[in-house]
């Protein structure tokens, strides 16, 4: 079965960056443009629309999982370089991982490292004497209430589906 998913992600690949050309866009604007001077000769009849319905249907449903495989596989690849770049340099090893933490804490997240940002920019110009120390703390405090929170969700969740089994 793994060798089937190899040929599938070759595919994908080959497919993207083949769509991805300047002369496809030519290609399926010329064929636009020939179906459209076609009408006439056709009598705009419903088989004649129907050909052009169905088949950018198909091609934009086959398209949605090539190019879907393709960006799950580059965002992948984007996260272990980011998350390396992490492990390698003196940024906190609490960020591995993030991209998997829900819209909320990833907004909450956020707004936390631009407050960090900020007070390390204005003590970097001399103008605040808060540590980076106490940035990173902020932000470990942050890291830890979302812990408690996501295992106090699943506890509560575990809690209600108990009784329903007994």
């Amino acid at each position: 079965m793994a060798w089937l998913a190899h040929i599938f992600t070759r595919f994908a690949v080959k497919v993207s960056e083949w769509t991805g050309k300047p002369a496809i866009f030519v290609l399926a604007l010329f064929s636009i443009i020939l179906w459209g001077a076609t009408g006439p000769i056709f009598g705009y009849s419903d088989t004649w629309q129907l050909v052009i319905n169905t088949s950018t249907t198909i091609v934009t449903f086959l398209m949605v999982f090539l190019l879907q495989n393709a960006q799950t596989r580059d965002t992948r690849a984007i996260q272990a370089k980011l998350n390396e770049l992490i492990l390698t340099s003196a940024a906190e090893n609490r960020f591995i991982g993030i991209e998997n933490l829900d819209e909320e804490d990833l907004k909450h997240l956020d707004r936390l490292v631009g407050k960090a940002a900020k007070r390390s920019e204005n003590q970097h110009n001399g103008n605040v004497g808060e540590s980076v120390e106490r940035d990173r703390a902020i932000v470990a405090k942050s890291a830890n209430k979302r812990k408690k929170r996501r295992v106090s969700r699943t506890a509560s969740t575990h809690n209600q589906a108990g009784p329903a089994k007994s």
